[in-house]
């Protein structure tokens, strides 16, 4: 189905399941959704509810990529979809924009579920350990990776590289390849002009506004997951944990960006568990 933003702009969405309404966010910024696999996971518990970001996928490509813009669209996706009040699960930058809708809306949100984040520091000093891991988790992939991104690519040579960086996210390097060939199809394009507009924006944010002091009156319950081997160092997170007031945080060992991939099971039962609160 279709939504539209309070601007007008035609937003993809697919609910699957049954049950209290769970709206996914997307990483990226400025990829589609990838989450059928954790819709697959959750939709004998939950009804999902799932959308690609303005700009993005199967959505209008339409600006403007601002954060406000992106907390409306989801607004719009709440309130024409899910009903007055819903669950949330982020992932990667997704996971921000679920909190920084929770901050503007905590009325709106029963439970938030942070995957993969990357916190509320404002220096961003978890970056420069990222690419350091980044590198090293591409390994022999390097040297073409590199080549790939000193320049101007083709549509294909996008896909290229957007793989051998995605398979950096995951843990066990022999599989690697073929997840991130899966998150890539049906390939959708990569919408740099907004990856770029919302990641300036956000550094911005938590540079200048006190997102610890918005945190500490969220009091909605919230879940912070982790995989033990995610390249982005998981310490990145704790500032966020410690202003959180009623939070959970579940680290899955041997997991990585994407947990629910290489720890099913486990990602299933800790989100399952938590919406039962």
């Amino acid at each position: 189905m279709d939504v539209r933003g309070d601007d007008g702009c035609r937003l993809w969405v697919e609910q699957a399941g049954a049950g209290s309404p769970l709206v996914f966010c997307h990483g990226g910024p400025g990829l589609w959704d990838y989450l059928g696999p954790v819709a697959r996971l959750l939709d004998e518990n939950a009804r999902i509810i799932r959308w690609d970001q303005r700009g993005c996928g199967r959505s209008q490509r339409r600006g403007p990529y601002r954060l406000d813009r992106f907390v409306a669209d989801l607004d719009a996706v709440r309130d024409q979809v899910a009903g007055p009040r819903t669950a949330l699960l982020g992932h990667s930058w997704g996971a921000h924009l679920a909190l920084r809708y929770a901050i503007e809306h905590p009325e709106r949100v029963s439970h938030l579920i942070y995957v993969s984040g990357t916190g509320i520091d404002p220096d961003n000093g978890w970056h420069p350990h990222y690419k350091r891991n980044l590198r090293l988790r591409l390994g022999p992939q390097l040297d073409r990776w590199e080549a790939l991104s000193a320049h101007a690519r083709t549509p294909a040579e996008e896909r290229e590289q957007a793989v051998l960086q995605w398979s950096a996210d995951f843990a066990e390097q022999r599989t690697a390849l073929d997840h991130a060939e899966r998150m890539a199809t049906p390939w959708l394009g990569i919408n740099r002009e907004c990856n770029q507009a919302l990641n300036r924006e956000v550094k911005q944010e938590l540079r200048n506004s006190d997102m610890v002091r918005q945190c500490r009156a969220l009091e909605l319950p919230v879940l912070i997951i982790c995989g033990t081997e995610d390249i982005r160092p998981r310490w990145a997170v704790d500032s966020l944990h410690h202003a959180l007031v009623n939070s959970r945080r579940v680290s899955l060992a041997g997991a990585s960006h994407h947990p629910w991939v290489e720890k099913p099971d486990d990602f299933r039962r800790a989100v399952t568990d938590f919406l039962k609160q």
